[in-house]
């Protein structure tokens, strides 16, 4: 195992070490040196996938490398992500997809394909779990590790580590990540962020208060825009202002939320990589391209959404005892209902007549932008869908589910339609 104190850092490319003040590598060349004061003592890093959708559809198609690409779909929709190009241009995540188009008319548009994304995820966190077991999920495409203690294994800093597996990922899954590694959960995932795509940014515990105190407080996990503009209001724009401010005054002020404010504006956060964060619920969703009121307009859109829900239980060997109906309506209100049922269910016919019930509820007129459809309190699937002694037909209904999940498999999603979704699932292609 090679000795980290003579080292101040190393090239990303190819890993040489280097001197402090070199400006490229002199084994390849390259100038994405990594070179830091505490860089071989830092173990808690958090990793982020670039552009994620929109980097895998240009991994797929060469032909968009150079164009900018919008992951979204629909003039009502909303856009999931999009690469750095159509950045450039003003599109965001979550923008609304006129406005993106409006920014940047020359974005190609590609309808996200989550089953590919998912697998191309798991493929990473597979990888992710190969460098340490202390591995905490943020979502598909981002994830804490805690390497410390990995020395030994890998024969290998966590630094030089994580060099290597961004280097990996890029060469075998054809993608690029950003890394952020610290001494804690907030700076590294701040750190991450600093040097978007491809980056790799380092925040040490000396300098983490001077890193902080001219950035602005939105910076700090849950200040939002609302929570920005009472701290607006009270004179508060800069993390270096909270660092002045006593924590009983903070607290005073603004109850659990300043103790958050004074302990992370000083860089103190004392929380570890949790492995237990399991996806609570299984979910999936749809936007109208057009407002929807007619019972019959939406009972495809749940039908079609309930199969997709049970496929993603099937595929992680889930069950869920809670289903729960999402609407929104036109003007943008949320409502959301839900039943418990008697036992948890991996079945697209419990999920969807469970939802058609509390839908029938709501189906009054009411014109709804969104429908989605999802289960919670999820399970190992050992006890789901015992037979059902009040409804003998819903035996022969999961018999006939499975049959068609079994012709699904083998012959593609298409090869057998129900009569609720019978033309549905191709007008959403």
């Amino acid at each position: 195992m090679p000795s980290a104190a003579p080292f101040s850092g190393f090239c990303r490319d190819c890993l040489k070490e280097l001197a402090a003040a070199a400006r490229r590598c002199v084994a390849c060349g390259s100038p994405r040196l990594l070179s830091h004061s505490e860089l071989y003592s830092l173990t808690l890093a958090h990793i982020d996938c670039d552009a994620f959708y929109a980097s895998i559809e240009k991994r797929d198609n060469p032909e968009l490398a150079d164009k900018p690409v919008i992951i979204g779909g629909g003039k009502r929709g909303v856009v999931s992500t999009a690469c750095y190009i159509a950045r450039i241009h003003g599109v965001r995540s979550a923008m609304p997809m006129f406005k993106a188009l409006e920014a940047c008319p020359q974005a190609v548009v590609v309808k996200p394909n989550m089953e590919k994304y998912s697998r191309v995820g798991r493929e990473i966190r597979t990888m992710m779990l190969e460098l340490t077991p202390l591995v905490q999920p943020l979502s598909i495409d981002e994830a804490f590790l805690d390497l410390n203690g990995t020395e030994r294994l890998h024969h290998d800093p966590p630094a030089r580590t994580l060099a290597r597996f961004a280097r990996r990922v890029e060469q075998e899954v054809g993608i690029t990540v950003s890394v952020g590694l610290s001494y804690c959960k907030f700076l590294a995932k701040v750190a991450s962020d600093l040097q978007k795509p491809r980056g790799f940014s380092v925040i040490g515990q000396a300098e983490a208060v001077d890193f902080l105190k001219d950035r602005p407080v939105t910076l700090i996990w849950g200040v939002g825009k609302a929570f920005a503009a009472t701290l607006e209001r009270d004179g508060i724009r800069t993390i270096g202002q909270l660092q002045t401010m006593e924590e009983a005054d903070l607290m005073r002020r603004y109850g659990s939320m300043g103790q958050r404010l004074y302990r992370l504006s000083r860089g103190q956060d004392e929380r570890i990589v949790e492995t237990d964060g399991e996806a609570k619920s299984v979910s999936s969703e749809t936007t109208f391209n057009d407002d929807l009121s007619r019972p019959e307009e939406l009972i495809p859109h749940l039908r079609h959404l309930s199969e997709q829900v049970a496929l993603r239980l099937r595929k992680s060997e889930l069950a869920g005892q809670t289903v729960v109906l999402k609407l929104k309506t036109a003007d943008f209100k949320l409502r959301t209902r839900n039943r418990r049922l008697e036992s948890p269910t991996r079945l697209a016919d419990r999920i969807f007549r469970v939802g058609l019930q509390l839908l029938e509820k709501e189906a009054d007129g009411t014109k709804f932008r969104l429908i989605g459809i999802g289960v919670s309190d999820l399970t190992a699937p050992d006890l789901a869908d015992p037979p059902d002694l009040v409804d003998p037909l819903a035996t022969r209904r999961a018999a006939a589910e499975e049959a068609i999940n079994k012709l699904r498999d083998k012959f593609g999603k298409s090869t057998v339609e129900t009569g609720y979704t019978f033309g549905q699932r191709r007008r959403d292609q």
